[in-house]
């Protein structure tokens, strides 16, 4: 545990802005504060000032006990609904000024009229203002994942964050235990109270859930500790300027064009190319004719899409398989990204003028294409 905080030492110290250490785990429960906890108390001891700006114990006996000692920022009080409610307190810490302080919880929903609306912007706040943090969040939270993550327990997670917040990040850390120990923590009553262990075993720690949410999670670290390593090459080597684009086609169509634009910036990130997103505005979806709900769809998407570090091009034209290509062009787009098109429209793409000079531009410029299905 010494070298790994020396380690983080030796990062704060190259670097005016505040650094960011993220503990990520499979599942509620592994341990990531109360690790988190630990290497504060490790940070003490070696005279650093660090001091706690939120931490979440849910009761849990072990990590209330490690928490014990550690300098406590007083949390800020809110009155929301008629109830008092406790945020991290930013202008607190930055007045403060530690130099690391802890916040768990990095996917949190702050409460409506707070400073920032999700906690991980508080945390960006307090990198910028220099100083360094240390915070813990779940596979489940990772925006690009969130598809997988339902595929794999059934549930649509609310609080989400982007994948940019990980890409800010100077070390990753997975905080991992085996699906049996896990299960052993849970039966014994040290995740949660003995009311919710019956339930929690029937959703979302079941084994098998266990088990594809922890290859999620060491996939996620080691994917991250590999671009880290890589951009790090790169900057060395002053290779700093990205030579791949990946567009993918956005629509006011549903939510399935959410799945589409994760999957394009998951591919993007692992690629290591540009995220562009491209609407094309018909005649039939001018302002004044698109219906209301699919505006909403529309603004939802391109949310997402700003949210995933992406970058987005609105063109207005009919010819929407021309303005493909002419946009793949300009941009020299190297794959381009599109959802599963209906029956109907796939018959036009493989036999229809328009689509197959699409398909027969793309292979002259030598754009990959990849046609995600419907979830």
């Amino acid at each position: 545990m010494e070298d790994h905080s020396q380690h983080f030492l030796d990062l704060i110290r190259r670097s005016r802005r505040g650094r960011f250490k993220v503990y990520i785990g499979m599942i509620a429960g592994v341990g990531k504060t109360y690790r988190m906890l630990q290497d504060a108390h490790e940070l003490l001891r070696c005279g650093t000032d660090v001091q706690i700006g939120y931490v979440e114990t849910h009761g849990r006996p072990e990590t209330e006990k490690v928490l014990q000692g550690l300098p406590l920022i007083p949390r800020k009080k809110i009155f929301y609904k008629g109830k008092e409610v406790e945020e991290m307190d930013v202008d607190a810490i930055l007045q403060v000024h530690p130099e690391i302080v802890i916040v768990d919880e990095l996917a949190h929903s702050n409460v409506a009229g707070s400073r920032h609306a999700k906690r991980w912007q508080d945390v960006m706040e307090l990198l910028e203002a220099g100083i360094n943090v240390l915070s813990a969040v779940n596979i489940q939270h990772i925006e690009s994942l969130n598809d997988e993550v339902e595929d794999i327990v059934g549930i649509r997670i609310a609080e989400r964050i982007p994948d940019s917040v990980l890409q800010e990040a100077d070390e990753v850390v997975n905080i991992d235990l085996t699906a049996d120990e896990l299960i052993h923590r849970l039966k014994s009553g040290k995740i949660y109270a003995q009311e919710k262990i019956q339930t929690a075993l029937d959703h979302f720690f079941k084994n098998e859930h266990i088990l594809q949410l922890r290859e999620l999670a060491l996939k996620e670290v080691a994917f991250r500790v590999g671009k880290k390593v890589a951009d790090e090459v790169r900057q060395q080597t002053d290779r700093g300027v990205r030579l791949s684009k990946v567009l993918v086609c956005v629509s006011s169509n549903s939510e399935t064009q959410q799945h589409i634009i994760r999957k394009a910036a998951r591919l993007a990130e692992i690629y290591d190319a540009e995220l562009v997103a491209l609407y094309v505005q018909t005649s039939k979806e001018t302002a004044d004719r698109i219906p209301l709900d699919q505006q909403r769809h529309l603004m939802g998407h391109l949310q997402l899409v700003v949210q995933l570090g992406g970058r987005i091009r609105q063109e207005v034209a009919d010819n929407i398989p021309q303005t493909i290509a002419d946009v793949c062009r300009e941009e020299r787009i190297t794959l381009l990204c599109m959802g599963q098109p209906s029956l109907t429209r796939f018959r036009l793409l493989i036999h229809g003028g328009r689509y197959r000079k699409l398909l027969l531009q793309l292979k002259a410029m030598r754009i990959d294409l990849i046609i995600f299905a419907d979830i």
